[in-house]
């Protein structure tokens, strides 16, 4: 088998991953207050967007802001006191860093896995594993 093949059979069996980190944008946080509580109107969109588990997400919400919460029948996080959508964001974007863009290459192509215990990111474009800091 020449080069040229090896180079097309490798390139049959990678993942179709195009284009750059620039592709990944989260949107960003619509709340509103109602009462004590912000409620993350677009909360399911963001997480679909992160390819993440919501109670995960909700989870990491909560630690980070310092308080309790929960996802609603529609799909939105609904949080003890008042945040503002800034606030929300600087959290997602951590998050991001922390759990979705891949230390070694910057790509969201990542899994979550567990390994000896463990939680490490897996990323499908460059083949990293990495360790999350968290849980």
């Amino acid at each position: 088998m020449d080069y040229e093949e090896q180079l097309d059979r490798a390139l049959e069996q990678s993942p179709d991953i195009a284009g750059s980190g620039e592709r990944f944008q989260v949107p960003d946080p619509e709340v509103r207050q109602e009462g004590n509580v912000t409620v993350y109107e677009n909360f399911q969109e963001t997480v679909d967007e992160l390819d993440r588990d919501d109670a995960h997400v909700v989870k990491y919400l909560q630690n980070e802001l310092g308080t309790s919460g929960h996802i609603d029948e529609s799909g939105r996080a609904r949080l003890t006191g008042s945040f503002t959508a800034d606030r929300i964001e600087s959290v997602i974007e951590s998050y991001a860093d922390a759990y979705v863009l891949c230390s070694e290459c910057g790509l969201p192509d990542t899994k979550l896995e567990r390994e000896r215990g463990a939680l490490i990111i897996r990323c499908e474009a460059c083949g990293a594993r990495s360790p999350t800091g968290g849980d």
